[in-house]
């Protein structure tokens, strides 16, 4: 049985701690998303420092490649900075990963956030740094009070930042133990075959994505699983799926069954429904960190 050690866990953000808002991805609307960030931050006990092209805008990019990436490796450098808070998602943060030095955030260890197209930099940062980053609301989301916590305990309090989800799914039952990882289903799947895409072996896979239909999800999985990336995986957690339509011009068919499918074939438990994803109440989860799911009490419990 492959081994589910933990990985470096960056330090909490206590009280005062200089949170750096970055836009690797998608351009934001405006500064009210700037103002709505810095005062998430604000809210959590921390000290905003907004990167100097976070409202930057080209074509469908927060600015060039080269801007991004200098806005987010800065972030990474300054001994001043204490975490990373992606303001957004959207695309354009798979393009950085060969722009930025990893090791240098393999010393620093400082605790990187986000979801959706943070995805790439939540696998970079496995594979390349090796420490805990965090799949997390993005910080110019309006958070409702449930996200605020579940981040709260999984940045700042050493709490656990999951727990029951009274209205998941059952796919398949039982209950494993993994390291956690995983993110936005899309862009985990794009990264196969780069030095970019996390080890699953030995772990639960946590997923969520939006606005796909959901024969392109049983694509995506697909490609997980010819690629052998599944292989040695302990258990699927799929949160929520967005805005993805399930009938086709050719017809119909319902995601739980592409996922009991999924982890039928690979005869390992499976819950669906979990407050991740493209949803206004959300979990915060650390990636990279040991955690149990349980399908029979619908929870995914971080082992901390």
């Amino acid at each position: 049985m492959s081994a589910i050690n933990a990985r470096r866990a960056p330090p909490f953000l206590g009280a005062g701690a200089r949170v750096a808002l970055v836009a690797p991805a998608g351009p934001l609307r405006g500064q009210a998303d700037v103002d709505r960030a810095i005062g998430n931050v604000r809210a959590l006990g921390w000290e905003p420092v907004v990167a100097p092209h976070a409202l930057e805008r080209t074509g469908y990019f927060a600015g060039d490649d080269d801007v991004r990436a200098a806005d987010f490796e800065s972030a990474l450098r300054d001994p001043r900075i204490d975490g990373v808070w992606c303001l957004r998602g959207g695309y354009g943060a798979m393009r950085l990963l060969d722009r930025i030095d990893w090791g240098v955030l393999r010393e620093a260890a400082k605790p990187v956030l986000g979801y959706s197209d943070v995805t790439a930099l939540h696998g970079a940062i496995a594979r390349q740094a090796g420490i805990i980053s965090y799949h997390a609301p993005t910080a110019r989301a309006e958070l409702s009070d449930f996200s605020r916590v579940s981040l709260a305990r999984a940045l700042s309090d050493g709490g656990d930042p999951c727990g029951v989800a009274a209205d998941a799914r059952v796919i398949r039952p039982g209950r494993a133990t993994g390291r956690l990882e995983g993110g936005n289903l899309a862009v985990l799947s794009a990264l196969v075959g780069t030095p970019y895409f996390p080890s699953l072996d030995g772990a639960i896979l946590v997923l969520e994505d939006v606005n796909e239909a959901i024969y392109r999800i049983d694509r995506m999985f697909a490609q997980l699983h010819l690629s052998g990336a599944l292989r040695g995986t302990r258990a699927i957690v799929f949160g929520q799926c967005t805005n993805c339509p399930e009938e086709s011009d050719d017809g119909a068919r319902r995601l739980d069954d592409v996922l009991y499918e999924v982890a039928d074939r690979l005869r390992i438990p499976c819950l669906a429904g979990v407050p991740v994803g493209h949803v206004p109440e959300q979990w915060t989860v650390p990636l990279g960190e040991v955690g149990e799911v349980d399908v029979s009490t619908r929870s995914l419990t971080v082992m901390r």
